[in-house]
């Protein structure tokens, strides 16, 4: 049952096996195990962004495409959402309404791209990716009428999904039930469920053609596979879950701006998180997700510690502070590429 569910794809290490057990659960019972609000929030952003690497890593790491585009299709997603409740009001209608809308542009955009860049090296497919996300980062930042510019909307969602809805009045193992709750569990079983799906897609005769197409595309075209045509499905599919987490995001934040889904910051720590986890794996990206965004998340905190315990050394005190927490973030980046060349899950598999 549980390698249907899997499509197969068995972690292929113990060590591996009971990484990820340890993730899910510990995601599965976040609320419980790690009350708090900046601890939930955490455990969000991680399931949102388990999704949205995966998804990049569906077109990185299984087709060897490379696109900078990627937070645009995100950003599309969350903008459908927030777009939808603002102007239609807090219901599951427009949530529905706007998630679908999303992902179909985000898929169309993704269609017009390919169609007329997937033809051209992989480093002018890149570059077109960049000048179009940069274009549209523009676009949504000028039309503030709309999209509230650099500010952003912010909007409200459904009440059985915000924290004054209560489901009981009394705390269950010192948590309150409500609708923070509910939605958090939204987030969580939506990320899931669609990771399984990219995982069925990657372990399917798809998948299999591309990566026969990321090793050598032109034995691939070769042998009769038409290597566009199948790119350009894969940029697609890729689109449209980057913009489902997008939806995700939109719905868990209430707030939708350029900053968080468009940056070319955002950009930058998926490929990292592809890379740290391991590319041409789904699990690398729960890997990559979790790792980075707990350090993000958690560094400045044991920076702060390790100032405040040495604090009698001047200079290492200084070297240490919290304000320096972007300089550790490299270094320990830089030692994840020296340890694990091939990701974690690479070192993981022994591979």
């Amino acid at each position: 049952m549980m390698m249907k569910l899997l499509s197969g794809d068995n972690p292929r290490s113990k060590m591996l096996s009971v990484v990820l057990l340890l993730i899910l659960f510990g995601l599965m019972f976040a609320p419980f195990l790690f009350p708090g609000t900046r601890s939930l929030d955490t455990a969000a952003r991680i399931c949102i962004f388990i999704m949205l690497v995966a998804s990049y890593d569906l077109l990185l790491g299984y087709t060897g495409v490379v696109s900078f585009a990627h937070t645009m299709f995100f950003g599309i997603g969350a903008y459908g959402t927030a777009l939808a409740l603002v102007n239609m009001g807090a219901s599951y209608s427009a949530i529905v309404l706007g998630t679908v809308c999303g992902a179909l542009v985000a898929g169309v955009f993704a269609f017009v791209i390919a169609l007329f860049s997937l033809r051209v090296k992989a480093i002018f497919f890149a570059m077109m990716t960049l000048a179009v996300a940069s274009a549209f980062l523009v676009l949504i930042s000028q039309l503030s009428g709309i999209t509230g510019g650099e500010d952003g909307l912010s909007y409200r969602i459904p009440r059985e999904m915000t924290p004054a809805f209560k489901l009981v009045k009394e705390k269950v193992l010192g948590v309150r039930l409500n609708g923070k709750l509910i939605t958090y569990y939204v987030v969580f079983f939506s990320s899931l469920c669609l990771f399984l799906v990219l995982l069925r897609m990657v372990n399917s005769p798809f998948g299999r053609v591309l990566q026969a197409i990321r090793e050598n595309a032109f034995r691939a075209e070769a042998i009769g596979y038409k290597v566009v045509r199948y790119r350009s499905v894969a940029t697609i599919l890729s689109a449209v879950m980057a913009a489902l987490a997008g939806s995700l995001m939109a719905i868990w934040l209430r707030y939708t701006g350029p900053a968080t889904t468009l940056s070319m910051d955002i950009m930058v720590d998926i490929l990292l998180m592809v890379v740290i986890g391991g590319m041409g794996s789904m699990y690398g990206a729960v890997i990559g997700a979790v790792l980075f965004l707990l350090t993000q998340s958690y560094l400045q905190n044991l920076l702060g510690i390790l100032q405040e315990s040495l604090g009698s050394l001047p200079v290492v005190s200084d070297v240490v502070s919290p304000e320096r927490w972007l300089l550790w973030l490299g270094i320990l980046f830089i030692c994840s590429i020296y340890w694990f060349p091939k990701g974690v899950v690479g070192r993981l598999r022994g591979t």
